[in-house]
């Protein structure tokens, strides 16, 4: 083969084999916003990469809300939603995946415009922008909680840097989430590209390790000791209000999987955009024996009492040798993975943001103005949004109830029963009505439950 034929294979082969066309009247920047321009000239993400990347989306702050719901649900109940849900995330990324080639999108949201238009598109992009704002500003508070402390139920619950150095203006919540958001958050929020995260999420997943490891061993130690009683096998129902009160976890397990709008970016940087699906079933392989483990030890440790944010439970004296180190090594680990997922998150909010108010503009890494701004304006709202919002469980309960079940199951089954290509099959339909039935039921339930709860709570303290 000639040198010249050798230039011309190269030219027409892309990474994910698109013919190049070459045409010397083409406009040197696009006249549309793509938001999958600027990934042809990388060519490098590798799998492990990719699940790294993808594991870190998934396990966030939802691991930590884990233990309240086996409090609330009970072990074999509790264990049982969260293999259910990996189970129903796996299927509706697959449609997404399946319908996404069949119709050439790109993007999550490119698939929603094919198949409902720029306002489906739109629809789309406002609750990614709604999840992942409730769940980075979920990060911050319990990265407050762990090294500031945090007030539950009129109990003070001293945090790390608290415990070494005692309460000063330098350790308090504002000031320690404004030197973690301009020291860590916003450097690494700058990167453009998301496999150039892939070091930061391999730690990150690594550190969610050692919290478990820990966590696991603390347990089996009092266990063997015997100081560890019996936990709830099945949930505590009584009467109507305790029954519908179950329904308040399904907004924290949806939330503890949604992944779904990282899927594309991560594949369009895969060195082999076929091996997308292995990524897929390897993170949620890996993410729900890691959920299982610190629902399941997490709530062995501390029963009844555990805390919506399991974290602050490590902050009392455990009964055993270097309790406190260990209490310190739990918090500070997975405060430290919330720190590396931030980015991970926050690079899908950036982009759904820019596509909703800049639809037409030139791609945003090519942007540094637009690239800065938008960056800046979301983490300043984000820096807001955690030290005026109290709990983790508030924020779950809204994100989880509202965008996060649309991105995660709603959507994917609205585009399949739309089934634009004709490619759905019937179970593929009925997995789908399921999902819709299942998602808008326990979400209404929970949204009704909470409002019930609150009615109550003010009406009670008013008397």
């Amino acid at each position: 083969m000639t040198i010249g034929s050798l230039k011309q294979a190269k030219e027409k082969k892309s990474r994910k084999n698109k013919q190049a066309v070459v045409d010397d009247q083409s406009p040197l920047l696009p006249t549309k916003h793509k938001e999958d321009a600027g990934f042809d000239e990388f060519d490098g993400a590798s799998f492990s990469g990719a699940v790294f990347n993808l594991s870190t989306t998934i396990i966030g702050a939802g691991i930590m809300a884990l233990p309240a719901t086996m409090k609330s649900l009970g072990l074999i109940l509790g264990i049982a939603m969260i293999m259910f849900m990996a189970f129903l995330t796996e299927a509706s990324i697959e449609l997404l995946i399946r319908f996404s080639r069949t119709s050439k999108s790109a993007s999550y949201g490119g698939l929603m415009g094919d198949t409902f238009g720029k306002y489906g598109k739109m629809l789309l992009q406002i609750c990614i922008l709604v999840n992942n704002i409730g769940v980075l500003v979920v990060y911050m508070i319990i990265i407050g909680d762990v090294l500031s402390g945090t007030n539950s139920s009129g109990v003070h619950h001293a945090g790390v840097l608290e415990g070494w150095f005692g309460a000063h203006w330098w350790n308090s919540r504002f000031f320690i989430l404004l030197v973690t958001t301009l020291g860590i958050f916003a450097p690494l929020a700058s990167l453009k590209r998301i496999d150039s995260l892939r070091y930061t999420s391999a730690l990150s997943v690594a550190l969610a390790v050692v919290f478990l490891v820990v966590t696991v061993g603390i347990t089996i130690f009092k266990l063997m000791n015997g100081t560890i009683l019996m936990p709830r096998l099945l949930p505590d129902v009584y009467d109507m209000t305790s029954f519908l009160k179950l329904f308040t976890v399904v907004p924290v397990l949806v939330t503890a999987y949604i992944c779904h709008y990282n899927v594309h970016s991560i594949e369009n940087e895969l060195e082999d955009s076929t091996q997308i699906r292995p990524v897929v079933q390897s993170s949620l392989a890996l993410c729900s024996s890691v959920y299982v483990l610190t629902s399941l030890f997490g709530f062995l440790l501390f029963g009844d009492a555990t805390l919506d944010d399991v974290l602050s439970n490590f902050d009392t004296n455990l009964g055993i040798p270097l309790g406190s180190l260990l209490n310190d090594v739990v918090r500070v680990s997975y405060a430290a993975h919330l720190m590396l997922v931030f980015p991970i998150v926050f690079y899908p909010l950036r982009l759904n943001l820019d596509g909703l108010l800049f639809p037409s503009a030139r791609p945003l890494t090519f942007d540094n103005l637009r690239f800065a701004t938008i960056s800046s304006g979301l983490i300043a709202i984000i820096f807001l949004g955690a030290n005026f919002i109290p709990s983790i469980w508030d924020a779950f309960q809204f994100t989880g109830a509202t965008a996060a079940v649309c991105i995660g199951f709603i959507f994917p089954a609205a585009v399949t029963l739309r089934d634009r290509y004709g490619i759905a099959t019937k179970k593929d339909k009925i997995l789908c009505i399921f999902m819709i039935v299942i998602a808008v039921f326990s979400n209404a339930v929970a949204i009704y439950s909470d409002a019930y709860s609150l009615i109550k709570k003010n009406s009670s303290s008013s008397v």
